[in-house]
């Protein structure tokens, strides 16, 4: 007689640049570390997501790309990209949306529900008197208005575009005309379009000695031009990826998923998020789990019915009936009652500063990386664990959960 597999009570959420690779080179603790996640038939013992602040690919591409680095079998619905959580926000499913960034961004648009999508390449195109700052890009004749361009209604930003001068003057341009670019900049407008935007990293983790610019650093450039030109602060809809607490919601709900899948009755309260930057995958788990102890103290889904408004999900029926309907989506109450965090040193922590001893060494009074819209608090910053690398954080968790797969 067979004994019973152990049931997990615990999920992973794994970051994958600085963590599990390195640009294109995987990382050699990562393959040592799932050799452990996995059983004799390839399938995962415990619950695992993979969180990305990248959005320049299909979350298929990205599963594909993880199973052959790895060597275990990875599938989309375990990976979250950056701008996973759109498909949350059907309000704008319908609307007319100008994307940005690098990649299948039209592709990746229409696949998270988006029927009407227009490319900053497909602005350029139609408006070419727009884009002037690369003389040897400037039109050799007079364009004619163009009259059957749709009007935009929103903006959404995936990534790093490769243009930054293009992106950054047609979306600005966009902002200031209310969609209409036949028309001229209305600078004194006290509202603007709504702008989602994605990936909030101001640097990321690739081959180089030293960390890279990321769209957070995009980010940072749109938002003092547009106040430069209009004394007033850029306004986002909705911010995404780590470590906005959409991001580590929607991760939860897939591990929860997977645990339905499986058949594991016990739930799923703790989340563990391995991470090498302090400024977004730190800080968005301790966001996170703060989020989850206010939830429990307080025993009202408020943050839910304010999150399904906020996205739209609403349709015809009141919050309470549609987070009651909900209690198996994306959107319901998670069954996690808490979500920690590991630092790992293969990344851009370990080339900010190397490795601390413990969580109570790390810097407290630092320069501040993470998006504008987000407080400092020195606490968000500090992990509950810093180990050396990937399989050293496994090894950790599974003593912490006291967890011997079979």
């Amino acid at each position: 007689m067979s004994l019973a597999l152990p049931q997990p009570r615990f999920g992973l959420l794994f970051d994958i640049d600085g963590v599990l690779v390195r640009g294109r080179m995987p990382i050699p603790a990562a393959k040592k570390a799932f050799e452990k996640l996995v059983d004799s038939q390839g399938q995962f013992v415990v619950p695992v997501v993979f969180v990305t602040n990248a959005g320049n690919c299909l979350r298929q591409t990205k599963a594909d790309q993880l199973s052959h680095i790895l060597g275990v079998p990875v599938s989309q619905d375990q990976v979250i990209m950056s701008h996973s959580p759109l498909r949350m926000f059907k309000k704008f499913h319908d609307k007319c949306v100008l994307v940005s960034g690098q990649g299948p961004v039209l592709e990746i648009a229409k696949n998270l529900g988006f029927k009407n999508v227009v490319s900053i390449d497909m602005l350029r195109e139609s408006f070419p008197l727009l884009d002037m700052v690369d003389h040897n890009r400037r039109p050799k004749l007079p364009s004619n208005p163009v009259v059957s361009f749709p009007k935009v209604e929103a903006v959404i930003l995936f990534g790093e575009p490769i243009r930054w001068e293009t992106n950054l003057q047609l979306i600005i341009d966009v902002l200031l005309t209310n969609g209409n670019l036949n028309s001229v900049h209305k600078t004194q407008t006290m509202t603007h379009l709504p702008l989602l935007a994605c990936n909030m990293d101001l640097m990321w983790m690739a081959e180089a000695q030293s960390p890279r610019f990321g769209h957070g650093t995009f980010l940072v450039c749109l938002e003092n031009i547009y106040k430069k030109i209009t004394g007033k602060d850029l306004k986002y809809e909705a911010l995404m990826g780590k470590p906005s607490e959409l991001t580590y919601h929607f991760a939860e709900y897939l591990i929860r998923s997977q645990a339905v899948q499986r058949k594991w009755k016990i739930p799923i309260t703790s989340l563990y998020a391995i991470g090498d930057n302090l400024m977004t995958d730190i800080y968005g788990a301790n966001l996170y789990n703060r989020h989850l102890e206010e939830q429990i103290s307080s025993k009202n889904p408020k943050a839910i019915a304010k999150m399904v408004a906020a996205t739209g999900s609403t349709a015809t029926v009141s919050q309470e009936e549609e987070i009651d309907s909900l209690r198996e989506s994306e959107l319901a109450l998670p069954s996690a009652t808490s979500c920690k965090s590991v630092l790992v040193c293969t990344g851009v922590y370990n080339a900010e500063g190397g490795v601390a001893p413990d969580a109570s060494h790390c810097i407290k009074e630092t320069v501040f990386h993470g998006h504008r819209d987000f407080r400092f608090e020195p606490a968000l910053v500090e992990p509950d664990h810093i180990v050396q690398d990937v399989d050293e954080a496994v090894d950790l968790i599974f003593k912490q959960e006291k967890f011997v797969p079979q």
